[in-house]
């Protein structure tokens, strides 16, 4: 099937007024079909039924976005494959407007309503120039000629085809007449959605309640009634062939918390379906609940890198080696990280899209205290949330060089630390000492005052446990060889 897509130019502007062939009844569509992508762009599917007759059809449909990408259209017939053939499709993005009827009006008379002194008459004035390209009309009255618009432009009466809003026109043949269905699908911007979290902490526990919303935005110029709403989460990449994200999906097993959004795998994403029609005017945000659950069962992790690395140091491990004074400077504060499972065992085991994710705490009132808030990516089943949500208030920590020597010649260097945590809260706590060892890539711990673990190539970690108002203080030195 060949299909000719034509974008409007200013040859087409008559079109825009009275499109003169002779159209078919417009189509009667059911209820529509999105499927929504993060990054503000969607797939709207429609399913038109059209009465045909024998040979060449027009058939406009006005029923689209403002932001449609004409080049995405696909229009095929869900039966009689292959008695309907697209010969064109016209998408016409200009309806009309003051601008577009004074450029076909051009080298005529109209009339102007003009206001004077609370009086208003009508004027007769020749549009010699529609000011499209210059951006200021010129108009003839009485043999004279100004620059601008001498009033409200009064036009003659529309044609009954006129295009007050953006079309698509389909020129087709159909090799039969009678009634036929076809599914009209296009990419459009302006439609969107994003994941938010709430997570309450129950006082004194660990134990986490978590209600999760998607909310839907529409700024698409349309209204759509009783569609049926999908959400895609996953990053794609917006240049790749589409065809792909129209397919069929496969279903997966739902995840056993209470929800009316239905998870199902797609591919390398997750495609989410709310199991209800939706209706989503233009200009409408929705929220729809995703997720509720409770008794998650969380970690609250305190960390300290005490290095205080500046981010505009030049990222070379020569000139870092060269400097003494290199992360000598020391950050003071203590991370707080919340963390659970995303696990079936943990009450949840669902592929959770990218959000905000928001924490709160009873207080001894029972109230709900906002303890922070933090960004999590597209998370799997089973893998760990971990999250950042501030900086602890009765925990610090210090950081200090006690030594740094470099031997060039025998082309190796050591480095001692000192770390000291405080913990002024009433309650134990482990506090993680993170330490970086940028130095070089070669390297070996040869005297430490607590036991470490390697984290990755160039990390390792301490665990200081600290009693009620206890400060504690490790020590460790580093060579580096190259």
């Amino acid at each position: 099937m060949d299909i000719k897509l034509t974008p409007i130019s200013a040859a087409s502007i008559v079109c825009a007024i009275a499109v003169q062939a002779a159209h078919s009844a417009p189509p009667h569509t059911s209820a529509p079909s999105l499927t929504l992508y993060n990054d503000n762009f969607a797939v709207v599917r429609d399913t038109l039924q059209l009465t045909l007759k024998p040979g060449i059809n027009q058939v406009r449909y006005q029923e689209i976005t403002t932001q449609l990408e004409p080049d995405s259209v696909i229009f095929r017939p869900l039966e009689k494959k292959d008695q309907l053939f697209v010969l064109e499709q016209n998408y016409h993005s200009l309806p009309v407007n003051e601008s577009l009827l004074l450029q076909h009006y051009e080298g005529e008379v109209i009339d102007f309503e003009v206001t004077r002194n609370n009086q208003t008459e009508i004027l007769s004035g020749k549009i010699i120039r529609s000011g499209t390209s210059s951006g200021v009309p010129v108009i003839e009255i009485d043999g004279k000629t100004r620059f601008g618009l001498p009033g409200t432009p009064l036009f003659p009466a529309l044609k009954d085809d006129a295009l007050l809003n953006p079309a698509l026109n389909l020129q087709l043949d159909s090799a039969t007449s009678g009634k036929i269905s076809a599914e009209l699908a296009y990419l459009t911007g302006g439609l969107s959605w994003k994941a938010d979290y709430n997570l309450v902490a129950r006082e004194s526990s660990d134990q986490l309640d978590l209600s999760a919303w998607v909310t839907i935005n529409n700024d698409s110029g349309k209204n759509f009634d009783n569609a049926k709403v999908k959400l895609m989460a996953g990053d794609f990449n917006k240049i790749a062939p589409q065809e792909a994200q129209l397919a069929q999906v496969r279903m997966m097993a739902a995840a056993r918390v209470k929800t009316q959004i239905t998870e199902k795998d797609f591919d390398d994403y997750h495609l989410y379906s709310i199991d209800r029609p939706v209706n989503l005017d233009n200009g409408e945000s929705k929220q729809v609940e995703f997720i509720r659950a409770s008794g998650i069962k969380s970690e609250t992790r305190y960390l300290y890198n005490g290095a205080q690395i500046d981010a505009r140091y030049p990222a070379n491990m020569e000139h870092i080696r060269n400097d003494p004074n290199y992360g000598v400077k020391s950050n003071t504060k203590v991370w707080i990280y919340r963390q659970f499972s995303n696990s079936k065992d943990n009450g949840l085991g669902v592929s959770l899209p990218k959000g905000r994710v928001r924490f709160y705490q009873q207080d001894q009132d029972k109230q709900l205290e906002f303890l922070g808030e933090n960004n999590i990516d597209h998370t799997a089943q089973g893998a760990l949330v971990s999250l950042y949500t501030g900086n602890a208030f009765d925990i610090s920590g210090e950081r200090t060089r006690l030594n740094y020597e470099l031997h060039t010649r025998e082309n190796r260097a050591q480095e001692s630390f000192e770390i000291t945590v405080k913990n002024r809260k009433k309650q134990a706590v482990t506090v993680t000492v993170i330490e970086p060892l940028y130095r070089w890539t070669n390297w070996e711990i040869v005297d430490h005052s607590e036991p470490f673990t390697k984290t990755d190539s160039q990390t390792i970690e301490f665990n200081l446990k600290l009693k009620p108002e206890q400060e504690d203080t490790l020590t460790y030195t580093v060579n580096y060889s190259w």
